[in-house]
């Protein structure tokens, strides 16, 4: 949201979990979930960015934590240029319309794959937008590591 200076005032509360599978409309636009609509047209006016994920999906961050992301990014030394040609030099800006859609690019939708089922998926403060077939194969993927030392971490402290 903007501050009394005009500038974006991060809020940290963001807190996206999960997330449902949508359909992609022939336009190339996709319903925001009602549960995280309100908060985000509240909070940063529908003002979203859309940008290409290392993972082969598509990252999708409220304006002001994309802000902080890029932020971050450019301040890599030159060895990460790649990540930033990934997610800097395919971001796009988004707005949540009256409607509560998003249109996302043709040229990010093709990257990613999408073209009917999407999972919509919340990571704390961002999403990913997944082809369905994709992130089924992608967890498969994941699920077949061994993860126990990371459990461990995470369950014994």
């Amino acid at each position: 949201m903007r501050g009394s200076a005009g500038k974006w005032v991060f809020v940290s509360a963001f807190a996206f979990k999960g997330g449902p599978v949508l359909t992609l409309d022939g336009k190339g636009r996709i319903t925001v979930p009602a549960r995280w609509r309100d908060v985000l047209v509240s909070a940063v006016q529908g003002q979203m960015m859309v940008s290409k994920s290392h993972v082969r999906c598509l990252s999708l961050f409220p304006r002001p934590v994309w802000d902080q992301f890029e932020t971050r990014l450019n301040a890599l030394p030159a060895s990460a240029d790649g990540l930033r040609r990934l997610y800097i030099g395919s971001a796009t800006e988004a707005a949540i319309d009256g409607a509560s859609r998003l249109l996302l690019p043709p040229e990010l939708r093709a990257w990613a794959g999408l073209e009917r089922e999407v999972v919509f998926m919340g990571l704390g403060n961002r999403f990913e937008l997944w082809d369905k077939a994709r992130y089924d194969a992608h967890e498969a993927a994941v699920l077949e590591q061994d993860m126990t030392g990371q459990l461990d971490t995470l369950f014994i402290g």
